[in-house]
């Protein structure tokens, strides 16, 4: 009869803290295969021991998450720990959220990569296993999440290609494009929420032909401006795939964005929205700027940003 191999259990008082950036996805034609880091941070600290998963949040959205195992960051640390076969007594998660939920900046995605790479941490710092990859964190968060593009941003920073490979289950993949330097970013974050899942149900399941070219066009053209030739972000950021048939879900966004392209400036609906991004190498002139903050959209400039990370 085989012996039974022992399920490795961390001890109790190991303790790391991650930080994790926002992302936007799609960048106007690359619908989800296209993403970018933004410089907004939650960040999460994780300690072992106790009974159980209790948790406690504060900043945005704060008031209303579970405290306990169901807490998507808690999800995520239990399935990065299965994944590498080991066990913990309890856990104690501190989340600090600086990232709005719900408004296309990639929260959810977020609170899944910090969930993970706080697993692989204690993994590590407890020396029962190694770290995960970068490849294995993208793999395991956009499991959750569906699709790669806000996921992979989180991980490895910048921007990103990611596509799916074929076959039965799928296997998510990405590649890090190096930013042009100069380039800078924008948010416009109104106050209401938008569920991706409603505006995914907007979208026909089929695109004329002429679209669907124009999309791969602008979306080659998308990757050429990041990188070498930013004025081209005007250009590279039109869209005919997704953003006008979700449109009627948030008027005010797609008046915005139709707004600020009008006067010359690469905007696009950040993810499934509706916070407004905007791309480009100069501010976006205090006009505009107050017009959108009469239409009650907050305005952020956002770095582009590194991947998730161990704080000290």
């Amino acid at each position: 009869m085989p012996l039974r191999t022992a399920v490795p259990v961390l001890p109790d008082g190991v303790s790391v803290t991650i930080r994790v950036p926002a992302s936007s996805a799609n960048l106007g034609p690359g619908f989800d295969c296209l993403g970018l880091a933004l410089g907004i941070y939650d960040e999460v600290t994780v300690t072992t021991g106790g009974d159980g998963v209790q948790v406690t949040a504060t900043g945005e959205s704060s008031a209303g998450v579970p405290r306990d195992e169901t807490h998507l960051v808690a999800r995520a640390i239990l399935r990065g720990l299965g994944v590498a076969g080991v066990k913990v007594n309890g856990l104690w998660v501190r989340c600090t959220n600086a990232i709005p939920h719900s408004r296309g900046l990639g929260s959810s995605a977020a609170a899944v990569v910090s969930g993970l790479a706080a697993a692989s941490e204690l993994i590590a710092e407890s020396g029962v296993g190694q770290r995960f990859s970068n490849e294995v964190l993208v793999e395991q968060a956009s499991e959750f999440e569906g699709h790669p593009d806000n996921a992979a941003a989180s991980v490895l920073g910048g921007a990103v290609v990611t596509w799916t490979t074929p076959g039965g289950t799928p296997a998510y993949r990405a590649s890090n494009i190096e930013v042009h330097p100069n380039i800078t970013a924008t948010v416009f974050v109104p106050s209401v929420e938008s569920s991706t899942s409603e505006t995914r149900g907007l979208l026909p399941e089929m695109v004329p032909r002429t679209d669907a070219i124009f999309n791969l066009s602008r979306s080659a053209l998308n990757v050429v401006a990041l990188t070498s030739d930013p004025s081209l972000l005007l250009e590279a950021t039109d869209d005919r795939l997704h953003q006008g048939y979700r449109s009627a879900a948030m008027p005010p966004s797609a008046e915005l964005v139709a707004k600020l392209r009008g006067a010359g400036h690469a905007a696009t609906i950040s993810g499934a929205g509706p916070t407004v991004l905007v791309l480009g190498t100069a501010d976006v002139p205090a006009n505009l700027c107050a017009h959108a903050g009469e239409r009650g959209f907050a305005v952020r400039k956002a770095a582009i940003a590194g991947g998730v990370s161990r704080s000290a």
